[in-house]
């Protein structure tokens, strides 16, 4: 740390220098200055000014002509003799700390896994329809309206009381929606099939079509489905 020395008075200064004599004489006045200073000044600057009574004040910066110093912090100046002060150390420069990380949350796959067994599903189907769906992007948005990582309509994610651009809250709808639609059609001997026509086509094809609806983006989104999933067990 830098100390640079402005003037001190000794006994012998102050049979000299008239101003030292003020400097002792006028000790309630330099205390008054102090106070005023301190409440002008915030205590973060750049360099630390000691007056001859012992105060401490702090300010961005100082100059010295003649026999007064201007002290400059926040854009203000503030002038008095140089006598009334002892010395000026230079703060020490705090150390710059790095930006904290954010918080990641969890990913897609996570989030699965938590909504798979929070639904009592196999989290490789889950996975499986996510990743035909959507690829595990948050953000995709089909041609027709789908949201998100399970591709949730507004209208099927307003049913299941879900925000459909909330991952968390998406996944957590999709995986119960294939639960219900696992659980509708229990006693089908192509359950996990018409489950999966229904997720992609909605329930209300299936049952016009009694099956699996003749929509080749259905029939080819079901055998890329089964197909990921049986691979995934293996």
């Amino acid at each position: 740390m830098s100390l640079i020395l402005i003037h001190r008075t000794g006994a012998k200064d102050r049979e000299k220098n008239p101003l030292g004599v003020l400097c002792v004489l006028c000790a309630s006045a330099v205390k008054t200055l102090a106070a005023a200073l301190l409440v002008a000044f915030p205590a973060l600057a750049g360099e630390s000014v000691l007056l001859a009574t012992g105060f401490v004040l702090r300010a961005d910066r100082h100059e010295v002509e003649g026999a007064k110093i201007r002290l400059y912090t926040n854009g203000r100046i503030t002038e008095f003799p140089a006598a009334l002060v002892a010395g000026i150390e230079a703060d020490p420069q705090p150390l710059a700390l790095p930006p904290a990380p954010a918080s990641a949350g969890p990913s897609p796959k996570q989030l699965i896994e938590r909504a798979a067994a929070r639904y009592d599903l196999p989290a490789e189907f889950v996975h499986s329809v996510a990743k035909a769906e959507s690829g595990f992007r948050t953000n995709a948005v089909s041609g027709k309206g789908a949201v998100g990582i399970m591709q949730l309509m507004p209208s099927t994610a307003e049913i299941l009381g879900a925000d459909p651009h909330d991952p968390q809250q998406n996944v957590e709808a999709g995986a119960r929606y294939l639960r219900d639609l696992l659980l509708k059609y229990q006693d089908h001997p192509f359950q996990l099939r018409l489950a999966l026509a229904a997720y992609n086509a909605g329930p209300g094809a299936v049952q016009r079509f009694r099956g699996v609806p003749p929509y080749r983006e259905t029939v080819e989104y079901i055998e890329k489905v089964i197909r990921q999933y049986s691979q995934s067990r293996k």
